[in-house]
């Protein structure tokens, strides 16, 4: 433990740097060294640091108006609403504004449990999810995401939830009971360590939970607004789910989520059912319009999947496993400890982060160009091969 550590809680193992300024693809540390990020707030800062357009949303709008709670509307609620659903070529869409990618998942799923009460009473409450999954941290979300070393500490975890393997259509199906109400899954697991399933598991999935009246839950939370090379993971192969969930990207760095519903599970929840005091703000709201005006004028979604198939050739030349989608990509190193190379490339002006005890993740903003991905990978190659050598 360091002085930086004196009063914080010890739940995160973080890197001995501290960052003090952010500029586009860049971040520089409080002895004035620069570092290429390529971890971009894991997936959270889509348009890099310091955006000058986010940074006049935000400066204008709190200056006129930050909070005023949801027993109002404001205008920049109201716009963001409309235009998630615009890109999601919902009509019928309804959003519900979080804090962050949890929340949305909450939201998801008291969806899920309310519409399904509406459509045969009480006992249909369960949720099927993926091993290997990871949908937020609170004690609900944290019983939905398929990773059992998390829930440990935590013992008994709210029940409702049952778990098959990722990318296995038949599992899921031959999990259903009369008690399972929707289906939650990531189009690529991002904290799972970057796994894209095969093209036909998606609307798979779709056609289960149409044939036995079940809503298909989407947490894009880290695939969403552009990452995987679409605006949404789910439109690779044109699988709608029922309700989508956003955060990360959406607010380049302000925390916010969203809860996107539509058909019949956007009119699920009604007065008293779910609340937020801080939700969908006006300061947060305008600068997520900023961020999604940026992607929509400077084609970051087209700029995101012409990268990541460059990014990911340039990594396949340094002779490892490559796997992922757009600019969601890992790197399977084999023997190699995965934080070994977090820190050796950090010590070189490089930022990854490590996605499993051999697995690097990189994850780079939207505006990245050639030229980033190559300094990224010529460091990352010398960083192999010094690892290689000494291991």
């Amino acid at each position: 433990m360091n002085d930086l550590d004196a009063h914080l809680m010890q739940t995160y193992r973080r890197q001995p740097v501290r960052f003090v300024r952010g500029e586009g693809m860049h971040l520089y540390d409080s002895e004035g060294k620069r570092y290429l990020d390529f971890v971009a707030g894991i997936a959270v800062n889509a348009l890099g640091h310091a955006h000058p357009l986010v940074a006049e949303a935000v400066a204008k709008q709190s200056s006129i108006l930050v909070h005023t709670s949801n027993l109002y509307y404001t205008e920049p609620m109201v716009a963001l609403s409309e235009k998630l659903c615009e890109l999601l070529g919902w009509a019928d869409g309804r959003v519900f504004f979080a804090n962050s990618g949890a929340e949305a998942n909450e939201c998801a799923i008291k969806v899920a449990r309310k519409w399904s009460r509406m459509q045969s009473g009480p006992h249909r409450y369960e949720t099927i999810a993926a091993f290997g999954s990871f949908h937020g941290r609170t004690l609900e979300t944290l019983a939905a995401t398929g990773q059992p070393a998390k829930w440990e500490a935590f013992t008994p975890l709210p029940p409702g939830f049952v778990h098959v393997p990722f990318d296995d259509a038949p599992a899921v199906k031959a999990a259903i009971t009369s008690i399972t109400c929707s289906v939650l899954l990531e189009p690529v697991q991002g904290e799972g360590g970057v796994i894209v399933p095969s093209p036909e598991y998606l609307p798979s999935i779709r056609t289960i939970c149409d044939g036995a009246n079940l809503l298909f839950l989407d947490d894009e939370v880290q695939t969403g607004l552009g990452r995987t090379g679409r605006w949404f993971g789910f439109q690779h192969e044109d699988a709608h789910p029922d309700v989508i969930t956003l955060a990360k990207a959406l607010g380049n760095g302000l925390p916010i989520g969203a809860c996107v519903a539509r058909g019949g599970a956007a009119e699920a929840l009604t007065y008293g059912d779910h609340a937020t005091t801080m939700g969908g703000g006006p300061v947060v709201c305008a600068a997520a319009l900023a961020v999604l005006e940026v992607i929509e004028q400077d084609d970051l979604v087209t700029n995101a999947a012409q990268m990541g198939v460059y990014l990911k050739t340039k990594l396949g030349d340094l002779g490892y496993d490559v796997r992922g989608q757009g600019l969601l990509i890992a790197i399977a190193l084999g023997r190699i400890a995965a934080s070994s190379v977090v820190e050796a490339c950090r010590l070189r002006g490089l930022l990854v982060n490590e996605v499993g005890p051999s697995v690097v993740r990189l994850c780079p903003p939207l505006i990245v160009s050639k030229q980033d991905c190559d300094a990224a990978v010529s460091i990352l190659g010398k960083v192999l091969t010094d690892l290689e050598v000494t291991g």
